[in-house]
């Protein structure tokens, strides 16, 4: 459909709330849309009250030492939380503050992508829909490896429409730049290969942009981008590729309805309810069709991945942020679709209800300690208390002349290493398997020689598998650390020392 035929079929005025503006009215009202939403999200984060969770301060922890991998995930995450560290310091606020403005950023690349097939009112709505997606305004909030995944998939999506729009070899170039660093990101980023694939499969525009060694060249350019990372991973014995297979859990031929239906409730919930059943709606009735080559082009970035998902969920699980690729090719997609039939009620519905999302999980973390309400938020209560945790550890280490501190799990592990920062004493982990399980296990094992005596803390009783292997066991009065109203979490301590070997 053409920019007319939109302007028809959405009434006399041309838009759908008000007169239209020009190309550039509508680049600088998403501008000043995305420079507010940004402005709120980043005073958000400086004025919240939660610490870290898990994977956050994992990769705090992976920045520290640079490398080009790491034991779960590639090492874009870790470089750009060094990056902010380096220029704003050490805080929860700084460690996150990447995430906000990669997700503005985009959401100004979607507006590019918007403008280019469709129009510019259409940017204007999928710019302004993508940043206060439920899932984008919960992902602003936190810094983890989808923030800089989602932003190169984008960019990635605009080199290819430009590519196929102008059979560019500059545009090869930058396409296979795009899918190299976004291979750095987060291993989905192989989902590209899929989706250019499918488009090629039915579109002769997409086949005809592969030609004259353009394919090769972007693909040399991915590979060569990715291949430190593929040399780390040789050199450690595959550690990611391990970590993947075992997300994945194929391990029983068994298929799981409950766990599908989980994965799809979620995509309600993270691209919102209204928008992901006009998208089901609206994708279900362009299958197949070749009226509109744009929107083919859109759900063969997004209907694929999906695809995959609903399978890899039925046959063991798949996580609601996993289809995250799949969103702004939808997001695209389904502004284009509301503006073209004039869904006014549902465009305000859906708006009013992702900016009462975005405000609530923007502010909830200020008064997560201070406000019953937000007290109750479990997404909260899990980054609560963690710098507590840490001066109860300092504590009980000035108490006894410990040579080491023992931990049991990957979380303490890592909120310990940020909240406990420089400590004299060093911390490790204890590995329970002869193959590493996950990253500390992997570069801090606790072995022979550890200095003792050996301060083990755990969020559990102290176990009996750790303290066989120690000739003395002395058990420390728990700790009870505040949280929230009504809630503790329990410290556990010992003290061991004469380790006698772990496989012993």
């Amino acid at each position: 459909m053409s920019a007319h035929e939109t302007s028809k079929a959405i009434g006399p005025s041309g838009a759908p709330f008000g007169p239209p503006l020009s190309d550039r009215g509508y680049a600088l009202l998403t501008l000043l849309c995305l420079g507010l939403l940004l402005a709120f999200r980043l005073l958000a984060l400086y004025a919240s009250k939660v610490d870290l969770v898990m994977d956050e301060a994992q990769y705090w922890t992976w920045s520290r030492d640079f490398d080009f991998g790491y034991f779960s995930k590639p090492p874009l995450i870790a470089w750009i939380i060094r990056a902010m560290s380096e220029t704003c310091g050490v805080s929860e606020a700084c460690t996150r503050a990447a995430s906000p403005i990669l997700y503005t950023l985009t959401s100004g690349l979607l507006f590019a992508v918007a403008r280019t097939l469709f129009n510019a009112r259409t940017g204007f709505w999928t710019a302004i829909f993508f940043a206060t997606l439920p899932g984008v305004s919960y992902a602003s909030a936190l810094i983890t490896t989808d923030a800089p995944l989602i932003f190169l998939w984008t960019l990635m999506l605009l080199f290819w429409v430009m590519l196929v729009k102008r059979q560019s070899m500059g545009f090869a170039i930058l396409l296979g730049l795009a899918i190299g660093m976004g291979l750095l990101a987060k291993q989905a980023m192989v989902y590209a290969v899929l989706c250019i694939a499918c488009h090629a499969i039915v579109s002769r525009e997409a086949r005809q942009a592969l030609l004259g060694g353009r394919a090769i060249v972007a693909g040399l350019i991915a590979i060569a981008l990715f291949s430190p990372n593929i040399m780390w991973n040789a050199e450690h014995g595959w550690p990611t590729a391990k970590h993947t297979g075992d997300n994945m859990g194929w391990r029983a031929p068994y298929v799981h309805p409950l766990a599908l239906a989980e994965f799809i409730a979620a995509q309600f919930a993270l691209f919102g309810p209204i928008l992901f059943a006009v998208f089901a709606r609206a994708s279900f009735r362009h299958a197949g069709r070749q009226d509109d080559p744009n929107k083919t082009l859109l759900l063969c970035f997004s209907l694929p991945i999906l695809a995959t998902l609903v399978v890899q969920a039925l046959l063991s699980r798949a996580h609601g942020n996993w289809a995250a690729t799949a969103y702004p090719a939808a997001t695209v997609f389904v502004s284009a679709v509301m503006l073209e039939q004039g869904r006014r009620v549902l465009m305000a519905i859906s708006m009013a209800l992702h900016f009462l999302v975005a405000a609530i999980i923007g502010i909830a973390p200020a008064f997560a300690r201070s406000w019953t309400p937000f007290e109750q938020l479990q997404f909260l209560r899990s980054s609560i208390g963690w710098d507590e945790t840490a001066d109860a550890v300092r504590k009980l280490l000035s108490e006894g002349a410990y040579g080491a501190v023992l931990v049991d799990t990957r979380d303490l592990t890592a909120e310990l290493l940020y909240y406990m920062g420089e400590a004299k004493t060093p911390i490790y982990v204890w590995k329970r398997r002869p193959e590493p399980h996950h990253h500390y296990e992997m570069t801090r094992p606790f072995v022979a020689g550890t200095p003792e005596p050996v301060l083990l803390v755990s969020l559990r009783a102290c176990r009996k598998g750790i303290a066989r292997h120690f000739d003395s066991v002395t058990l420390l009065p728990p700790v009870e650390i505040p949280l929230v109203r009504n809630q503790t979490r329990t410290l556990h301590a010992c003290a061991l020392s004469g380790f006698r070997g772990a496989d012993k």
